[in-house]
């Protein structure tokens, strides 16, 4: 019997892999047998990343994603000896706790370059490695989105673009077999999130926490979900966001 939950003979190239959501889900992938092309700024860390994999033929680029030209010129020698490109996840991103009343035009730029713009060139520089053997995209959206909370307004902008961009993007490209969804998940504990304002102070932990039934996530409950959408297991799934949330979004 097949297993529909397998990347065995996958390549999967996956941004913002040197921590986090992407670290994770890079370790998974290359659980189910994935060969991994991995995105990051930071070169150390992605070489710590890729210690923690298997002896695979696995690959890693340092760049800045939000610099396009430079993106472009250097991902073309990168891709040159792969093949086919069956799944790519991106997890590169940025947050931000920025009071409305303190809007700025270029904060909101800062996050829309890296959440957005980033997200859909890469995807869109991918599209001629992926058109032959189809494939499926994934991005990191956000309970953000569509849920509001103080202080997120500019982050939820970026990923509520992100969530809307998901749709449209999946129905002009299933003819080429290539499918689009969206994650959505709630406070996951990454590096991110360590410097967040709710974890430098217990009462205000105390309260985000019991917006939790379930308690925050980890950064493998993400990657699981990415996993899933990578496979065959979700081939008939497209368009659509996943919520992982803890309950969050059930209250």
């Amino acid at each position: 019997m097949n297993n529909p939950f397998t990347l065995k003979g996958r390549t999967i190239l996956i941004s913002g892999a040197s921590s986090g959501i992407g670290e994770a889900t890079a370790i998974v992938c290359d659980q189910l047998g994935a060969t991994l092309l991995l995105l990051g700024r930071n070169e150390v860390r992605l070489e710590e990343v890729k210690s923690k994999l298997s002896l695979g033929a696995h690959k890693s680029l340092v760049v800045d994603l939000s610099d396009f030209e430079v993106l472009e010129q250097v991902l073309k020698p990168f891709l040159e000896s792969t093949g086919a490109i069956h799944g790519l996840v991106n997890a590169a991103g940025v947050t931000s706790t920025f009071p409305f009343k303190l809007f700025k035009p270029e904060k909101l730029e800062g996050l829309l370059k890296i959440n957005v713009h980033a997200a859909f060139y890469l995807s869109k520089l991918m599209l001629k490695k992926m058109s032959k053997s189809g494939g499926s995209i994934v991005f990191i959206s956000s309970i953000m989105a569509t849920h509001g909370e103080k202080a997120k307004t500019l982050y939820a902008i970026s990923k509520g673009a992100v969530s809307a961009g998901v749709k449209s993007m999946a129905i002009e490209l299933a003819a080429k077999g290539i499918r689009v969804n969206s994650v959505a998940p709630g406070i996951v504990n990454t590096p991110m999130t360590a410097s967040a304002t709710y974890k430098k102070n217990e009462e205000l932990l105390k309260l985000t926490l019991s917006k939790y039934p379930l308690g925050f996530g980890e950064p493998e409950d993400v990657a699981n979900a990415c996993a899933y959408l990578l496979s065959d297991a979700s081939r008939w799934v497209t368009g659509t966001e996943m919520v992982l949330d803890g309950g969050y979004t059930a209250q």
